[in-house]
């Protein structure tokens, strides 16, 4: 089709001459691109921002470059290409002059990229032989009008293992670490009324009797019980 169309097809605005034709008749002459003009071409502009000391802040991510120093402070704009997030093209917001790249500060290791597609293959691994499992449901075949019965059995132990690996997930995401709040801290202590606030009150706290760090034995009310004596009249 593509042979047909720049060989043999002849528009009507080209007076009979096929595209080729038209093609090598132009005499307006052919100049080549430098490759690094074309790929400025590919880039999408994502707006200004301020050059900090930490760089230039982009998708909650810091982007670093030598030729930063001594720019703290100016208004810059960001150029990037899509799905290539390791570096980002910096123009001066005024001016539209080209500063220089930025690449991702803190880059992660080769290890770590590695361990973590390896934990998104197992996930997504995962969550195809689920997908694949649930829509494995078979029903059975009926002549009239009733209420759909599925078919397949399972086992007490494969039920009770799926259970178990469901309840894993469940819990996981149902943790509430703040549902039962901390006991009152003592009452001679200094707490903040924001934190005391957030407390709940507790049974008496026991202190150290004396500077040695000895418990004083508790009376009934919780207090410490008076010292007794024995039959010399010494008191212990």
């Amino acid at each position: 089709m593509t042979l047909w169309w720049n060989t043999e097809h002849r528009p009507a605005p080209l007076r009979g001459k096929t595209l080729l034709q038209a093609w090598q008749g132009d005499p307006t002459p052919l100049r080549d691109v430098p490759a690094a003009d074309l790929w400025t071409f590919t880039l999408e502009d994502a707006g200004t921002r301020t050059l900090t000391t930490r760089g230039i802040r982009f998708r909650k991510r810091d982007y670093v470059g030598s030729w930063m120093t001594g720019q703290t402070g100016i208004q810059v704009r960001i150029r990037f290409m899509p799905h290539h997030d390791h570096r980002i093209e910096v123009y001066h917001a005024a001016t539209g002059r080209y500063l220089g790249p930025a690449d991702l500060a803190d880059q992660a290791t080769a290890e770590q990229i590695s361990a973590v597609r390896r934990g998104r293959s197992a996930r997504a691994r995962r969550l195809k032989k689920n997908l694949e499992a649930s829509q494995r449901e078979r029903y059975a075949a009926v002549n009239q009008p009733e209420a759909p019965r599925r078919l397949g059995a399972l086992t007490g132990a494969q039920a009770e293992a799926e259970l178990a690996q469901t309840a894993d997930a469940d819990l996981a995401q149902l943790a509430l670490p703040d549902l039962i709040p901390p006991a009152a801290p003592p009452a001679d202590w200094r707490t903040p009324a924001s934190l005391a606030a957030l407390t709940t009150p507790g049974p008496p706290v026991r202190y150290p009797y004396g500077r040695d760090g000895a418990s004083a034995p508790d009376g009934r009310d919780g207090r410490a019980a008076p010292p007794t004596t024995d039959e010399d009249g010494d008191a212990s």
